[in-house]
């Protein structure tokens, strides 16, 4: 099976660049879309396009921001869209129900300051450690994945001095990722790729980032640990353009 996860940065925007294009070329079995920005009646015309996949959309009540899809060739048991607490915010997790597994796409919280000087550091942490406690009681196999906005170690970006104080890489959100793993998961790409360098999923659109390859590798797929041996592959697909995150997969 392959799951492939990318922060589209707006699905309507992500269509008139070829997206249904990538679909029929790369084929997944399912996709996990974070960045939708839309509502499902601004895009009833692009679901019809994206046939044999089951379509399932988490929106923000907020037009034009956040939102989660999952798309699937096999119709899951269940799809959960509503949780507990602030994890119901912004549209931020949809969640599959799947024979063998539960797969939940979640776009993380940034954590930077909002125009209206709002500091949303603290509800990001918060936003993590609300999820660990929701997963805590699951019984099948646990999939995660999507964009988590922070950086884990420096391997992980590009500058990691440079960015020492910046938001997506301070310690205090580096420890909330290792909090998290020491819970009951690996981060598969860098199980199977332990020393693996200069390898990102997001770059700023400032200064040729993309080009000179300065990046941040913040999108992930997280595992339970119970699924390590089923674990194939994981990889970053750096020559899909159109958002600026690339698209990662995992075969199991």
């Amino acid at each position: 099976m392959k799951i492939t996860s990318w922060n589209i940065n707006g699905l309507r925007a992500i269509h008139k660049k070829g997206f249904v294009d990538f679909l029929n070329q790369d084929k997944s079995d399912i996709y996990c879309l974070q960045e939708v920005k839309a509502q499902k009646d601004q895009i009833q015309k692009i679901i019809q396009e994206l046939a044999p996949y089951h379509f399932y959309l988490n929106s923000a009540e907020k037009k034009g921001y956040s939102g989660v899809a999952i798309l699937s060739k096999e119709k899951p048991l269940e799809i959960k869209t509503k949780f507990p607490d602030i994890l119901n915010y912004e549209g931020r997790i949809i969640e599959a129900h799947f024979k063998d597994f539960v797969l939940l796409n979640i776009y993380f919280p940034n954590g930077g300051k909002r125009a209206n000087g709002d500091d949303m550091l603290g509800f990001k942490l918060n936003f993590y450690d609300k999820l660990i406690n929701y997963l805590k009681d699951f019984k099948k196999d646990i999939i995660i994945a999507g964009d988590f906005n922070i950086a884990h170690t420096e391997i992980d970006i590009k500058r990691a001095k440079e960015n020492k104080n910046s938001i997506g890489f301070l310690p205090i959100e580096r420890d909330k990722l290792t909090h998290f793993l020491n819970h009951g998961y690996i981060d598969a790409f860098r199980f199977l790729n332990p020393e693996a360098r200069d390898v990102y999923s997001w770059w700023s659109y400032r200064a040729n980032a993309r080009a000179n390859n300065v990046g941040w590798r913040i999108d992930y797929f997280f595992t339970s640990i119970s699924m390590q041996s089923k674990l194939k592959s994981c990889t970053h697909q750096t020559d899909i353009i159109g958002s600026d995150h690339c698209p990662i997969s995992l075969e199991f």
